[in-house]
């Protein structure tokens, strides 16, 4: 073999073990010994063997979980919160060059504001208002992460673990707040009910014969059972007597 067939195949391997394809949804920082020199697009790239180097950057939303975090609220009440951020890359080079592992950077920075917001609050307003609090742990990292080049798209509190005696407690008062509903609730409609009856019955004290109308269907409905006895309570003045005979007084 000739020193030209194993000099070409040196040069191709040499520039066959350059070549770097990049997808759509990343980007690379080049270095040249161990300097920046800029950030390549998505396509096929080549990059100079043992002397230049890249990191590949995703700039896709990214999703990580916030660990379970032991929160005590305002109001003394211990909890377990977790949550979930979602960020995305808007500047590789700061991502790769301002901090070190800028995952685990935002992960830290997430736990810290979800603990720092929640333990300023009380238990029913975590409860009632996840929106707003992740609202504001976005706030907190997003201060932080804008130097970096990384936007927070949004930061969710997923699940709330409270001790076992503080949800028999809201579960009894739960309870009791239904309770005090339906009987308000009840109380409305017999106060309706009563309003109906009285406005009725001077509707018919109008009329004798509605009365009997009335009468008539109430016998109705109880003659549709065919196992009642009814009873009609006849009064005993419009009954015939027998007059009696006076005696003569004797003279």
């Amino acid at each position: 073999m000739s020193k030209f067939v194993i000099l070409g195949i040196i040069v191709g391997i040499f520039l066959f073990s350059g070549i770097r394809i990049i997808f759509e949804y990343k980007r690379a920082i080049k270095f040249r010994f161990g300097k920046y020199i800029k950030t390549l697009q998505p396509g096929l790239q080549w990059i100079i063997p043992f002397i230049e180097t890249i990191q590949i950057v995703d700039i896709r939303v990214i999703t990580f979980n916030i660990d379970s975090q032991e929160v005590m609220t305002e109001d003394n009440v211990p909890c377990s919160i977790d949550g979930v951020v979602f960020f995305k890359i808007n500047n590789p080079e700061k991502a790769v060059l301002e901090v070190e592992q800028y995952k685990f950077a935002i992960t830290q920075l997430a736990q810290a504001a979800l603990r720092d917001v929640c333990g300023k609050v009380e238990l029913d307003t975590i409860l009632s208002k996840r929106e707003e609090m992740g609202k504001n742990i976005k706030e907190i990292v997003e201060q932080e992460t804008k130097e970096w080049g990384i936007e927070i798209s949004d930061v969710k509190i997923k699940d709330i673990q409270l001790p076992e005696n503080m949800r028999r407690m809201m579960a009894n008062q739960a309870e009791a707040e239904r309770s005090r509903r339906a009987r308000i609730i009840l109380a409305l409609a017999e106060e309706q009910a009563a309003g109906k009856l009285l406005a009725a019955g001077k509707l018919i004290d109008q009329s004798p014969s509605a009365i009997k109308l009335r009468l008539y269907q109430t016998l109705s409905h109880i003659a549709a059972e065919k196992n009642s006895t009814i009873l009609f309570p006849f009064p005993e003045e419009v009954l015939p007597r027998k007059k009696k005979k006076r005696k003569l007084p004797k003279s």
